[in-house]
């Protein structure tokens, strides 16, 4: 009750617009991109407590000692061992199978300062936990932020890449000078392979 009337609060006096399709009712990996800003995550919270959507996200364990743990894990955190960051995947089935639903939030990009591609994290949690993708979104040349489609991967990188690349073309982000085209390394690695085998 509390989150959303901020929410209200919040979208009543801001400057951005959430301009968004439904929030999924299943659980779901959600992208934030283009993330180029501290306040992207301020948005995020934003846009979930308005459309009352339950959310986690990871974080660093550093994140969570001392007394911010309990207030990062009140808003969705959870914290990753970096030694056994593959112990993550299975929480995350583990609460799923248990009937939770949510929506896992990953930057792909993985960092604020433009970068040459993004981070295949998102897709191999999304393909290893049998999770959709919901296309999140920050675009300042707009003001609009807000949730995008939801897609299920097949499995073909280049085609599941060439979808969220359509999407995000028009994308600015807050800070434009950093966003990042959405592009793996996989996929560029799987383009030189079919170039290889190629008979021409």
């Amino acid at each position: 009750m509390i989150r959303r009337l901020v929410s209200r609060l919040y979208w009543a006096g801001s400057r951005w617009t959430l301009a968004t399709e439904p929030p999924p009712t299943q659980p779901t990996v959600v992208l934030g991109a283009p993330h180029t800003s501290n306040w992207d995550f301020l948005l995020m919270l934003a846009i979930a407590w308005r459309l009352r959507m339950s959310i986690r996200w990871l974080g660093k364990a550093s994140l969570f000692r001392g007394w911010r743990g309990p207030i990062m894990r009140s808003i969705g955190g959870i914290p990753v061992d970096r030694s056994n960051a593959f112990g993550v995947v299975d929480d995350l089935v583990a609460r799923i199978k248990a009937g939770e639903v949510f929506g896992l939030v990953i930057t792909p990009e993985g960092t604020r300062a433009s970068s040459d591609r993004w981070k295949s994290g998102f897709y191999r949690i999304a393909r290893e936990a049998g999770l959709p993708v919901t296309l999140g979104y920050v675009d300042r040349t707009t003001m609009t932020t807000g949730l995008g489609p939801t897609i299920e991967l097949s499995g073909d990188i280049s085609a599941d890449m060439g979808r969220i690349r359509a999407f995000y073309a028009d994308k600015a982000g807050l800070r434009p000078e950093f966003r990042t085209e959405p592009r793996l390394r996989e996929e560029l690695r799987a383009d030189d392979e079919s170039v290889r085998d190629s008979p021409v």
